[in-house]
């Protein structure tokens, strides 16, 4: 060998891994959010379902596992394993509950299985009538070589290889043989992720909840005729609550209690200037009171706040704050701070705008200042204000118009001390960056659902939130908000009020109203072509009268009662769409992971006008059921009962007038004569 050659020689030895790497490869790995870049999210006490591929060349058999654990602080608390399952053409799956909030970590295991490949080639060659005495010989030393650390499991261990002896293959087919073997049998060289992947563990009521909005200064009593209006307090609020939990609710969301300001303070109907007596728009934050740490003086105290949060609690509610990062002129952090802002070749500082939106009466905050590492700090000071009096859920106002970092930063942060909070992301804006919100922490999102009307156009839509983005981004579905009354509910009518509830109440885990608005089904905008309401709570004072005969109370509470009764509607990745022969119909189903109730099948009208009728064509397997047997369903929504061929598609009738959605528990029936067979 020359001298050159045997350089580039040591140089090949040199270059060639210092252990022999698996020949088995794990990959794509799902829950997984960029690669392990931001954590996927997940919820206490509900199933995490890993999926991935593990495979190797040739014949040999593959064996996966799961492994997964809660990150304290840094410490190691150890991993929990479980064998995954096959699913065919090398996709393996596992679930596991986690059972703390906080970070956890999970990671993928991948191996020869040497056993059952064993196992896998003699039942081939028996079968076949080949001999394969050699093959006994080979089994048997396969399990002498297995070192268990139990008594009990040598004692197994060694019974099969005594019985591979005597040529006794039966006996290599016992659970507890293959238990044993699994356990201890020898995993080098292993295949693993190159690096373990993250998971947010948050409580249910990030996933699952129903929200409902309200102004506390429209809590007020009908004034007596010549008698002056008084506005609402947090106090009174508290009256608001029993009507609010009597349907079904879960977080009542206020909008921001903060002082107002008085300079270019927005007037009724959003006019430029406010008349004597206009209280303001309540985003408009900030005067000589207080800024964004203050309660607005006319809405009471912090106090008051506290009391309203037991009261909430007292009920089983939970109150959100409306966080709003934007200044009226008269905020203290505008003389106090003034580099937070952004200033306008003449000296003054430019307000907000959306355009053709202009807010004169509100300043953004300038997140490129010099200054923005005191104003992260006071921003997150925000938060950890509320939170030291008792907040845990929070509804943010426009956060797609504040710095990215910003949001990864705080909100990170804020979840490591707090891992009990929730930030709804109020983001109307382009999906990449309501995905990257949501990426950065931000629990749960709103939705162009508010704007999705036809039947395929809302299939497209949740086809799309129920796919790979379903691991970090949580929907909620708003039919309205006090910015935004659609031409959907201006023209249609009660029944768009109706068929609007019901489908976000189950298309998504978490919905929310626009509460007195929505139930008394107000729709006349301030003009035409305007999704702005006529007299907008957003800037004078209403007084509501709940009980009118309308009201959408029962409907509101009914639902909520049907969510909080069948888990497979706490779920968006069981989401399945269904045909129908009618494009006014929509028809979905749902399904819980752990088996709890019974699948949940949707069947809506989107037509608000006219009546529909169609036939449904189920895909049964999609809800766990088998093909072909007869069904019973029970319409949680309407009360009646129906039987379902799964050999036929089967007929409905809705009317925007009568029924226009039924919501269906779907379980298999024996036939039963004078059943009837159409919804």
């Amino acid at each position: 060998m020359t001298a050159t050659t045997h350089t580039r020689a040591a140089a090949e030895v040199t270059a060639l891994p210092a252990t022999r790497p698996s020949r088995v490869v794990v990959e794509p790995v799902r829950p997984v959010v960029d690669g392990g870049r931001f954590p996927a999210k997940a919820t206490v006490d509900e199933p995490v379902v890993v999926e991935a591929d593990v495979f190797a060349d040739g014949h040999d058999q593959v064996t996966a596992a799961l492994r997964y654990r809660r990150l304290d602080d840094g410490q190691d608390r150890g991993w929990t394993e479980v064998p995954m399952t096959s699913l065919g053409n090398d996709r393996w799956q596992a679930r596991f509950v986690p059972d703390q909030l906080g970070r956890w970590e999970y990671t993928v295991h991948g191996w020869i299985d040497q056993f059952a490949s064993w196992h896998h080639g003699i039942r081939a060659k028996s079968f076949d009538g080949q001999d394969v005495t050699v093959e006994y010989e080979v089994g048997r030393r396969l399990l002498s070589q297995i070192q268990a650390d139990h008594d009990r499991d040598r004692r197994v261990l060694a019974d099969a290889a005594d019985a591979l002896a005597r040529g006794e293959l039966g006996a290599v087919d016992q659970p507890e043989l293959l238990a044993a073997v699994a356990r201890h049998q020898q995993r080098e060289p292993l295949a693993t992720l190159a690096a373990p992947l993250p998971l947010r563990v948050e409580r249910l009521r990030a996933q699952f909840g129903a929200w409902y909005e309200f102004f506390p200064r429209s809590t007020v009593t009908p004034a007596r005729p010549g008698s002056p209006q008084r506005p609402g307090t947090l106090a009174s609020a508290v009256g608001r609550l029993d009507h609010i939990a009597g349907m079904g609710f879960d977080i009542v969301y206020l909008p921001p209690i903060h002082p107002i300001g008085a300079t270019r303070r927005k007037g009724r109907d959003n006019a430029v200037e406010a008349a004597p007596g206009d209280p303001g728009s309540p985003w408009g934050i900030g005067s000589p009171a207080g800024g964004h740490t203050a309660v607005d003086p006319d809405l009471g105290t912090i106090d008051d706040l506290v009391a309203l949060n037991a009261a909430c609690r007292e009920r089983g509610l939970e109150l959100a704050l409306d966080i709003a990062f934007q200044c009226s002129p008269d905020h203290p952090w505008v003389s106090e701070h003034p580099t937070w802002f952004r200033h306008r070749p003449d000296g003054s500082v430019q307000y907000a705008e959306n355009p053709p939106k202009r807010y004169q009466d509100i300043y953004p905050l300038d997140f490129e200042s010099d200054d923005w590492r005191h104003l992260w700090l006071a921003l997150r000071g925000v938060f950890t204000h509320w939170i030291d009096h008792g907040i845990r859920a929070f509804r943010v106002d426009n956060p797609h118009t504040k710095a990215l970092p910003f949001w990864e930063w705080a909100i990170t942060t804020l979840l490591d001390e707090h891992p009990d909070l929730i930030f709804l992301s109020e983001a109307f804006t382009r999906p990449r960056v309501m995905q990257r919100l949501a990426k950065v922490g931000f629990t749960q999102s709103y939705t162009y659902f508010t704007w999705r009307q036809n039947a395929w156009e809302l299939r497209e839509y949740f086809e799309e939130l129920a796919g790979p983005t379903v691991d970090f981004l949580r929907p909620n579905l708003w039919p309205n908000t006090p910015d935004i009354l659609t031409a959907e509910l201006q023209t249609s009518g009660r029944p768009a009020f109706v068929t609007r509830a019901v489908l976000a109440a189950t298309l998504g885990p978490s919905w929310g109203v626009y509460g007195p608005a929505f139930e008394l089904g107000e729709h006349r905008p301030v003009r035409a072509g305007s999704e702005e309401y006529l007299h907008s709570e957003k800037y004078e004072v209403r007084e509501w009268d709940l009980d009118q005969p309308g009201s959408l109370a029962r409907l509101l509470g009914r639902l909520n009662r049907i969510r909080r009764n069948e888990p497979a509607l706490r779920r968006l990745d069981t989401l399945h769409f269904h045909g129908v022969d009618n494009p006014w119909l929509l028809a979905y189903s749902k399904t819980d992971p752990a088996g709890r109730g019974d699948p949940v099948l949707v069947v809506a009208n989107v037509d608000h006008h006219e009546a529909h009728a169609a036939t449904v064509d189920i895909d049964w397997a999609a809800l766990g059921l088998p093909t072909g047997a007869r069904y019973r369903l029970v319409d949680q929504l309407g009360g009646a009962t129906y039987e379902w061929s799964g050999r036929d598609r089967n007929h409905v009738h809705l009317s925007p007038w009568s029924v226009s959605a039924h919501v269906f528990t779907v379980s298999l029936a024996e036939p039963e004569p004078g059943s009837e067979s159409h919804g």
